[in-house]
């Protein structure tokens, strides 16, 4: 007779393989995804397309899903297309002796992105150049060999922020500084990227009314004339248009518009922050949201170490803000569509550009029970201009006010000035969104580009999306009063 322990393995061992069996069958999505992550991209991609083409169960929103992930590797592989040698000759400019050991620890340290994928080790595009944003020596080394241009004329930051906090102090709700900007956006479709006489959709980010903040828009003209601008109350707000494609012509969407945009300071006293009286209209803004704010065990860990026993709103505010300051420089990013978790990338690879930066330390101030959510768009620093993410934060009595952690601390003997961009902002941005991966109006038919954000733009036709490899955009702006 078979030993009863025996007889008791084979038995556990065989639940375990029909349940696993059952696993894949009723959710195969978690084995792609595995097979994704650990860089299996051929096999992952074979996998997918066979079971889409045999599996007749699936619900539309399953087959989304899988459809995803297909694109989502394609997208990897577009930011991932630097060779080790393309990485060494870029550091060999400013490290002559760079070794081995050097690529290895650089890489080790996260400070040198890269991904296996398919058996091949290949660097996200920008790595070489964000080596010396991320590792302090190579910091110091582009320093020592880029100095700035004494010569360039500059906007002067620290005088507008002077004026914003002066100013608003003798404002009733801390905004002030007004500042009227035209903007001219300009989105370029190559010819013959779509076949003749299809109709392209294309939807621009376009300015939200808000109170106080930025108001008075003014609609001045578009090409194409034709346009719908979506109601107020849609979170990422964009100007649709639709166009035919003329054979060998690049096809042009156009708007302008103008605006005037507000700066804002509020001088927060600690000892009168009170404790949450609307609660159940701030819960949005205090729970999780996934994917890319979840409040895991590491991070928890992470926010304990960096709060301690403070107990004060406002000062684990800045606590958290400082500590991101300080540990989370900024770096070219990678298409926020190819990462599954924003909060927790950065969390493990401790870099980030501004969106990255921003959804971070969001997440940390929800998990200290301090309400914040998201506001992007562009920021102007006459003659530049960049796309830019940022936020806002609740104190109570307070209210909401406007944050940039990615602007962080200025250089200042004034504490106030300090930190001014904890809880103040300057006059000079173009606010288009108030949450992450909203819908559009009129919606989208196909994927996204941006699946989080929305400053560039969105365009597709009946055959699919146009990511944005396939086109190009540009922004103008003049400061008219």
């Amino acid at each position: 007779m078979m030993d009863v322990k025996i007889r008791s393995i084979i038995l556990y061992l065989g639940i375990f393989i029909i349940f696993s069996w059952l696993n894949c069958q009723t959710n195969p999505t978690e084995k792609f995804i595995d097979l994704i992550d650990s860089g299996e991209f051929t096999e992952a991609g074979n996998q997918i397309t066979e079971y889409l083409e045999t599996e007749n169960n699936l619900s539309a929103e399953q087959r989304e899903i899988l459809l995803f992930e297909l694109e989502r590797m394609d997208r990897i592989e577009k930011d991932f297309k630097a060779t080790r040698s393309d990485v060494l000759d870029f550091i060999r400019e400013y490290i002559p002796d760079v070794t081995e050991k050097d690529i290895i620890r650089w890489e080790n340290e996260k400070s040198l992105e890269y991904m296996i994928i398919d058996g091949q080790k290949r660097y996200f595009n920008r790595a070489a150049r964000n080596l010396f944003r991320i590792d302090s020596s190579c910091i110091r080394i582009w320093k020592e060999t880029h100095p700035e241009q004494s010569s360039e004329k500059k906007f002067d930051l620290d005088q507008h922020i002077s004026d914003v906090m002066a100013q608003s102090r003798e404002s009733s709700n801390g905004w002030s500084t007004p500042v009227r900007i035209k903007v001219k956006y300009t989105i370029t479709i190559p010819e013959n990227t779509v076949p003749r006489g299809e109709t392209i959709r294309c939807w621009i980010p376009y300015p939200r009314e808000i109170t106080d903040r930025q108001v008075n828009i003014e609609y001045l003209s578009s090409e194409p004339e034709q346009h719908v601008i979506a109601p107020p109350q849609y979170l990422q707000r964009t100007i649709y248009f639709e166009k035919q494609t003329v054979q060998d012509n690049e096809t042009e969407f156009l708007v302008e518009y103008a605006y005037t945009s507000h700066g804002f300071y509020k001088e927060i006293q600690p000892e009168k922050i009170q404790n949450l009286t609307t609660e159940a209209q701030l819960n949005d803004f205090l729970r999780e949201e996934p994917p890319h704010i979840l409040f895991s065990d590491e991070l928890k860990a992470l926010s304990n170490k960096i709060v301690g026993g403070e107990e004060n709103p406002y000062r684990i505010a800045r606590l958290l803000y400082t500590w991101v300051d300080q540990n989370i420089p900024w770096a070219s990013a990678r298409e926020y569509s190819t990462i599954r978790n924003i909060s927790e990338y950065c969390l493990q690879n401790r870099h980030g550009d501004c969106g990255i930066k921003a959804l971070f330390y969001i997440t940390l101030l929800r998990l200290n029970g301090i309400p914040a959510r998201w506001q992007s768009g562009w920021e102007f620093q006459p003659p530049h201009h960049n796309m830019h993410d940022w936020g806002m934060l609740y104190f109570e009595p307070y209210g909401w006010m406007p944050m940039d952690v990615d602007y962080g601390m200025r250089t200042s003997e004034n504490e106030s000035k300090k930190y001014f961009y904890l809880n103040g902002m300057d006059s000079y941005r173009l606010v288009f969104n108030d949450a992450i991966s909203q819908e559009f109006f009129p919606p989208k038919k196909h994927f996204r580009s941006e699946t989080i954000d929305s400053q560039r733009g969105e365009i597709e036709w009946d055959g699919g999306n146009l990511y944005f490899d396939q086109w190009d955009w540009n922004i103008e702006f003049e400061v008219i009063d």
